[in-house]
């Protein structure tokens, strides 16, 4: 019998409950192992009650949750986990511990769910001798290797919804309407939801924009009786020559955290192109409540296929969809190259065909 031990680390995402669930199912049904929890991404390991069994009392009722019931944690990584000695704060790897409590606790694997970060911290593992296997988790879907991860698809659903609120009120008002999404370096939520909702200029990071091009769609658009515009920015983008814009800097005591491009470029607007602007900041709502079905169905199937891994020996890899087909690839393949928006792919050439601004426009 193989004991397995799962965790969800970074940033929360709808159908993490999904994924526990499925792969404990699996894993006690098909191959009767005995599967444990780790709370708080691997810093449970050294946290009383941090390592817990799971059943199917444990899973019951969680797939429509959102959220994880293990818990996260951004920064528990123990290549670099922050201690204190001597009264002052440093960062030391303390790989050494967390291997000694694998393996005393009796862990034959690591299911480890989680976006960039984690996925390396599984690979270092790996490469440590510890046997793991990783499930990609973003709502920004840009893991490399897969065609999405679970999260996405409830993110663009609310971004989508939060658009279709902010149209009625920009139109009563002849206002330009700034919705600022999650995307550090991806753009495919204010892409996606952007075009779906009704968007009439998307800035996203991987096309630097120029504020004279938002303007222009701006009074083009009123020049032929539109009234009110809708703008779709990635906290990321950023102004052509410019750089990104940041809440928070490393200097600031803080990891460097990015927010306010939106109220940047509304400011602008409203300086410049004799509209009136208000800006949404929509923030952590895109990650919280209830995962759509798609994302219930993904998550689910990401489960139940890690756990086959495991159970045939297939290590240092990531579950991956392709198509319509379940299969993985190796964690290096995986990291190698971070997804990103096509600038020339086929999205992009519709929303461009759709006469929206992408804000390249010379």
């Amino acid at each position: 019998m193989k004991r397995i031990a799962l965790s969800t680390g970074g940033g929360d995402a709808p159908g993490l409950n999904a994924v526990i669930r499925a792969a404990t199912k699996t894993a006690i049904n098909d191959h009767g192992m005995e599967v444990f929890g780790i709370r708080s991404g691997l810093d449970g390991l050294f946290e009383p009650g941090g390592v817990f069994p799971l059943s199917h009392r444990e899973v019951r009722g969680i797939l429509p949750l959102g959220g994880t019931i293990l818990g996260s944690a951004s920064r528990g990584n123990p290549f670099m986990r922050k201690v204190i000695k001597d009264g002052v704060e440093i960062t030391e790897d303390v790989t050494d511990e967390y291997i000694e409590r694998i393996k005393l606790l009796g862990l034959d694997a690591l299911l480890l769910i989680g976006g960039d970060g984690t996925l390396h911290i599984a690979n270092q593992l790996h490469n440590r001798g510890i046997d793991v296997v990783g499930v990609p988790k973003t709502i920004d879907n840009d893991v490399g290797g897969t065609d999405v991860t679970f999260g996405f698809d409830t993110a663009i659903n609310i971004a989508t919804e939060a658009f279709d609120r902010l149209h009625t009120t920009a139109e009563s008002h002849h206002r330009v309407m700034i919705l600022e999404l999650m995307g550090r370096d991806a753009g495919f939520i204010a892409l996606h939801a952007g075009m779906a909702g009704g968007a009439d200029v998307i800035l996203i990071p991987e096309i630097p924009f120029s504020f004279e091009a938002i303007c222009n769609k701006i009074q083009q658009r009123i020049a032929r009786g539109s009234k009110f515009s809708i703008i779709s920015v990635a906290e990321g983008a950023h102004p052509r020559g410019g750089q990104k814009v940041y809440k928070h800097t490393e200097d600031d005591g803080y990891i460097a955290r990015l927010g306010g491009i939106g109220h940047v470029v509304g400011n602008f607007v409203e300086s410049n192109c004799g509209a009136e602007t208000r800006v949404t900041v929509l923030g952590h709502i895109q990650r919280g409540g209830t995962p759509t079905a798609f994302d219930r169905w993904l998550a689910t199937c990401y489960g139940s296929e890690a756990v086959r891994l495991i159970a045939r020996g297939r290590f240092g890899r990531v579950v991956s969809l392709q198509g319509r087909r379940f299969t993985s690839i190796k964690l290096t393949e995986c990291l190698a190259e971070p997804k990103r928006v096509d600038v020339n792919g086929d999205t992009v050439q519709t929303a461009r065909a759709l006469g929206l601004s992408l804000g390249d426009e010379s």
